[in-house]
């Protein structure tokens, strides 16, 4: 068996969706905390998460700029600045606003701010162990779908009704009956269709990485002070 996953954020953890290379077996979960990757059997070649991985200690980061240009105006709004480093020991958002501050001469903005715990897990999960880096890869679901979609980004967003239409056409056509079969399965009230539609986006990335076909962001990504890559794949 050769498994893949797509994985991102939603409200009671992680929504997790796998595909069995081997016989297209596609199934959806939510995973209580990042940590639960590990009981994924076998073990993903490849796990694709809308997260930032690999943070700079002060300045914005590359992948971030070339996501939000290849983006362009009606979607770039979609990638947050990642939060430099010194904000992860942050307790409040008033505190990581002055260690921002301090480091950067930027406070922190309020939606990098909803996120800060999950990426603050996903940067201690992987600096544990550098080398799961190798099978867990940043990605974002809007340049996920710019790429998917002929390099061209969506045309509206993915909170309005036609924009979620736009997404779903993608997935459905391309995944079949995966996406309605998930909605059926996954618990109601732990999750959002924003959610599974992006997690879709972070499976189909998955596979071109798998593949050898992911476009990297920046084609030579920098590593971090902690030795983790900053780079976006789609």
């Amino acid at each position: 068996m050769v498994l893949i996953a797509g994985v991102d954020g939603c409200p009671s953890g992680w929504l997790c969706i796998t595909k069995n290379l081997v016989t297209g077996e596609i199934v959806a979960r939510i995973l209580a905390s990042i940590d639960d990757v590990l009981t994924l059997t076998p073990r993903p070649d490849v796990l694709a998460i809308d997260v930032p991985i690999g943070l700079t200690d002060k300045g914005p980061r590359a992948c971030d700029l070339e996501a939000r240009a290849k983006l362009g105006k009606s979607r770039s709004s979609s990638v947050f600045p990642a939060p430099i480093r010194p904000t992860l020991k942050a307790t409040t958002y008033a505190e990581a606003c002055e260690l921002g501050a301090k480091a950067d001469g930027k406070k922190l903005s309020r939606q990098t701010w909803a996120i800060l715990r999950r990426i603050r897990d996903v940067d201690t999960f992987l600096r544990f162990d550098l080398s799961r880096q190798k099978w867990i890869r940043e990605i974002h679901p809007e340049v996920s779908f710019w790429a998917w979609n002929g390099n061209r980004a969506m045309s509206y967003s993915k909170k309005t009704s036609v924009g979620r239409a736009e997404r779903e056409g993608l997935v459905s056509s391309r995944y079949g009956t995966a996406y309605t079969c998930a909605l059926s399965a996954l618990p109601a009230g732990q999750y959002s269709r924003d959610d599974l539609l992006d997690a879709f986006s972070a499976l189909w990335t998955a596979e071109r990485i798998h593949a050898g076909q992911a476009l990297s962001l920046p084609v030579c990504p920098p590593t971090d002070s902690c030795g983790l890559r900053m780079e976006i794949l789609a």
